[in-house]
């Protein structure tokens, strides 16, 4: 990281760490997992609305990907300045919320150009934004293989992309964590790219419905594959109805999605279990306060068993 940024991150973090907060293991008191869910799942909330539900509902943390549709963070009023970073730190204090994880929409795949360096200038700025609001994760997309590139050179300029933000995190507290997302959802072509892009700054989002939606390849399978890089989950369900998943309300679908859950329950995962809902690119299925209230009654009674 260059000293610039590396001074930013300093200066800025020092103002803002009276009112940070952190937690990252499973409730002790209860064996109950822990919980948050993405903003996609309620897209025209306000921040106040989404920290008031959250903590309402018990969650633990919030997977911020976009407040009122505006999906570039930086520019959200709970972020744009300094005063409204303390605010926001403050609120999360308060409710006793982390955190967890940044959505970013940065593509790896482009070949050197202008979209590879917007891309990675996104990646960039949602690094520098986690670490002064104490936010462990920055998720990015590997995320297609373009036709007239080859498949192994994209292969290459993913696991390329994924090692250059990891090398820009250090330094830092922030992880940048690769999805399994779009085309690059098979056990093997994931594994190929994290075992070549294992750095101490980067990791997985184990989104297990993306994965078998398309693969039908076996949680157990795929996680023995890919267990030492998953640092965090993203939990749907659904029906495949004519190709494409189908999104229902969890254990409602044919999504074999406790098996993943029971599977990192039994191996010790402590991260989060990240409720994403894509309401705001699926307005057809069920309101937010209907799915994002359902989503913990269900895990607490299956953890609870």
């Amino acid at each position: 990281m260059n000293q610039f940024t590396r001074r930013k991150f300093l200066n800025t973090s020092a103002v803002l760490l009276g009112t940070s907060i952190t937690g990252f293991s499973l409730d002790k008191k209860k064996d109950y997992p822990l919980l948050s869910f993405s903003t996609l799942g309620c897209p025209d909330w306000s921040f106040k609305e989404i920290v008031d539900f959250a903590a309402t509902h018990q969650y633990k943390g919030i997977e911020i990907r976009g407040i009122q549709r505006e999906l570039d963070l930086t520019k959200c009023s709970a972020f744009s300045s300094m005063q409204n970073k303390k605010a926001t730190l403050a609120l999360m204090k308060e409710k006793k919320l982390n955190f967890v994880g940044l959505g970013s929409s940065a593509n790896l795949h482009f070949a050197e150009g202008p979209e590879r360096i917007k891309n990675m200038d996104e990646a960039r700025r949602f690094i520098e934004l986690a670490e002064e609001i104490d936010c462990p994760f920055v998720r990015v997309f590997p995320n297609n293989f373009p036709k007239g590139q080859d498949r192994n050179a994209t292969i290459d300029l993913i696991t390329k992309g994924l090692l250059e933000l990891g090398d820009f995190s250090k330094g830092s507290k922030v992880t940048v964590l690769m999805e399994t997302h779009g085309d690059l959802v098979k056990g093997n072509d994931l594994q190929k790219i994290m075992q070549h892009a294992a750095h101490a700054h980067t990791g997985l989002v184990w989104d297990i419905a993306n994965m078998w939606s398309v693969t039908k390849e076996s949680p157990v399978e795929v996680y023995q594959k890919l267990k030492k890089y998953i640092l965090h989950t993203h939990i749907k369900d659904g029906k495949p109805v004519d190709g494409k998943l189908q999104y229902a309300l969890l254990g409602r679908g044919e999504v074999p999605v406790f098996e993943a859950i029971d599977l990192l329950r039994k191996e010790k995962y402590k991260g989060y279990y990240s409720f994403e809902w894509e309401k705001l690119w699926h307005p057809e299925i069920a309101e937010p306060d209907i799915a994002l209230a359902d989503y913990p009654r269900v895990m607490r009674a299956h953890f609870g068993k």
